[in-house]
């Protein structure tokens, strides 16, 4: 059977890397498995990159053989020219591991311009990925991008040279990269060609799941955590965990800031996923705290069957994830007593109805004993919202990886 599945592998890798058009990375999507991704929004500021070069610095879930890279350009205002883009290793700050560097296609050219509303998605090319390694995704702007499709929060520093400096995509130092950003421009996502038959979890959530107040530039947000938990299982196959948490999201209400509304971004960030299997699903705090009059447990409560419907129709698992506590939070007018019974009542529907495939209880393994309604002090970020380092790695401690399938 292992021998079966290596030489079949084989063929999916050769067949991959031969395609170089738009239909052939499409043929191609079911071959490979997201191992990093993030969750796009609306722009926020009028300007992007002006003849410069963005260095994005990721970390990857679980390795491969080669890659793809996936931008996006879907709030931009017009069309936007990358005149080169390059993956590598990342060594330290912005420099990349000498010799590791591989410039990307995109139907087979270097060149690739997006319009305004659209991804693309590189052709294959060969790289060796490792678990849990960082890389650096070099895009080099010509013109001006106008305003940048971006996620907001990286929780890590990427970064970019002066404006007007032109393409240092393939530098080796950092030298050029003068300017830090705590953001991910353009870039939406990688996937690889893994070597076995691996699959992808997406966490689908709002800031606790972004990893607001986690430890900068460590990867401790619960994903992470929990990315790092199951491939510490000895079998195969190996599963990703991406991250489509958009900090401030709302189920059932966009935001220019937090980001369109979870049932609208569904399909891009879900359910188009490579290799997707299994989604988390932690959301509905926003719709409470934010909105607290507007919203009543079944609206929210509807929102959450219209995810799991459409999951179930693409043949996904889909656990649900009960909502943290959040009394006397310091975001100011987010909680009230009438908000915390409507979470309440979320969460023992989510509990109790069966609707979900499993049921992921946070509230229980992040309350605090003194006083229910409150988070935990010991996981306690400071802003009784927010979990801290610790906080996160108890929410993905709490999660039985017997839930996820492996094949």
């Amino acid at each position: 059977m292992r021998l079966l599945r290596s030489c079949v592998l084989a063929i999916v890798v050769a067949t991959a890397l031969a395609g170089t058009g738009a239909a052939a990375q499409a043929s191609d999507r079911d071959r490979f498995v997201g191992t990093w991704e993030t969750a796009v929004q609306l722009p926020q500021s009028a300007t992007g990159l002006t003849d410069q070069t963005e260095r994005a610095m990721i970390h990857a879930t679980i390795g491969g053989r080669a890659v793809r890279v996936r931008l996006s350009n879907v709030f931009g205002t017009g069309p936007v020219t990358f005149s080169d883009v390059a993956v590598a290793a990342r060594a330290a700050g912005a420099a990349v591991v000498a010799g590791s560097s591989r410039r990307l296609t995109f139907g087979g050219r270097r060149a690739v311009t997006i319009g305004a509303g659209q991804q693309v998605v590189s052709d294959p090319v060969r790289f060796r990925v490792r678990p849990e390694e960082d890389l650096a995704i070099s895009l080099a702007a010509k013109g001006s991008t106008g305003p940048a499709t971006l996620h907001s929060l990286a929780v890590a520093t990427s970064y970019v040279t002066a404006a007007d400096t032109g393409d240092h995509a393939a530098d080796v130092t950092g030298a050029a990269f003068t300017t830090t950003i705590a953001s991910w421009l353009f870039v939406d996502g990688m996937d690889v060609v893994p070597t076995d038959e691996s699959a992808s979890i997406v966490a689908f959530g709002d800031s606790i799941t972004d990893g607001f107040r986690s430890t900068f530039d460590a990867n401790r947000r619960w994903p992470d955590d929990l990315a790092r938990r199951l491939l510490a299982r000895p079998e195969d196959p190996q599963l990703s965990v991406l991250n489509a948490g958009i900090s401030g999201n709302r189920l059932l209400t966009d935001s220019p800031q937090f980001g369109v509304k979870a049932l609208d971004r569904l399909d891009r960030d879900v359910l188009d996923q490579a290799g997707v299997r299994d989604v988390v699903v932690l959301l509905g705090i926003n719709d409470i705290g934010q909105l607290p009059h507007q919203f009543d447990p079944n609206q929210i409560i509807g929102a959450l069957r219209q995810i799991i419907a459409r999951a179930h129709a693409r043949h996904l698992k889909v656990f649900g994830a009960t909502l943290l506590p959040f009394k006397n939070t310091t975001i100011a007018n987010y909680y009230t007593p009438q908000g915390d019974v409507t979470r309440q009542a979320v969460n023992q529907w989510i509990r109790t109805s069966g609707a979900f495939d499993g049921v992921i209880d946070f509230d229980r393994t992040m309350r605090s004993a003194a006083d229910p309604l409150m988070l935990n002090p010991a996981f306690d970020s400071g802003d009784h919202l927010h979990p801290n380092d610790a906080g996160y790695q108890a929410m993905a401690d709490s999660i039985p990886l017997g839930l996820f399938r492996r094949s």
